[in-house]
């Protein structure tokens, strides 16, 4: 006796409707309600630039004229020295960033969703000056796409964005 049973496959998307289960990308799911809709604060340093940046890429660029939902942002960032050699040197760092966002409709002027969003990414410092610079820049954007794919899953699953 097989443990898949086909009468279960046909039964999964009335259990998932059930549950209040709706496709973010369908017509009046948040996806959708949010695409073009949504102007991002303005950035005020690199870390906050490529946060904008990423997630204007997510959730599309809006037009000034049609902004249904202003989301405001707020990044920080904190080195830390996490290998260390005997000789006290350094040969990996990490960043821990995190950021604060409000989504808020202009309609209403009533936040919709709110939350911090934290992660870290690691670089090497053990090759030369411009090889580590170059890590570093590389991981502040890695960051910093890790952080807007954050926010932007929790704006899908806030509720009430449907169109």
């Amino acid at each position: 006796m097989s443990l898949f049973n086909r009468r279960t496959l046909l039964l999964m998307p009335l259990a998932l409707a059930a549950c209040g289960f709706e496709p973010v990308y369908a017509p009046g799911g948040s996806g959708a309600a949010l695409n073009g809709r949504v102007a991002v604060s303005a950035p005020n340093s690199v870390d906050s630039y490529l946060l904008v940046q990423n997630l204007e890429q997510r959730l599309g660029r809006s037009a000034t004229s049609g902004n249904k939902y202003d989301l405001n942002v707020n990044v920080s960032t904190t080195f830390r020295r996490s290998a260390i050699t005997s000789t006290n040197e350094t040969n990996r760092y990490t960043i821990d960033g995190r950021s604060n966002y409000t989504l808020r409709s202009n309609e209403t002027g009533q936040i919709i969703a709110s939350g911090r969003v934290e992660n870290f990414v690691s670089y090497s410092a053990a090759g030369s000056t411009v090889s580590t610079l170059a890590d570093e820049r590389d991981a502040r954007e890695r960051l910093m796409v890790i952080l807007s794919d954050q926010i932007v899953n929790e704006l899908y699953a806030a509720p009430g964005l449907g169109s």
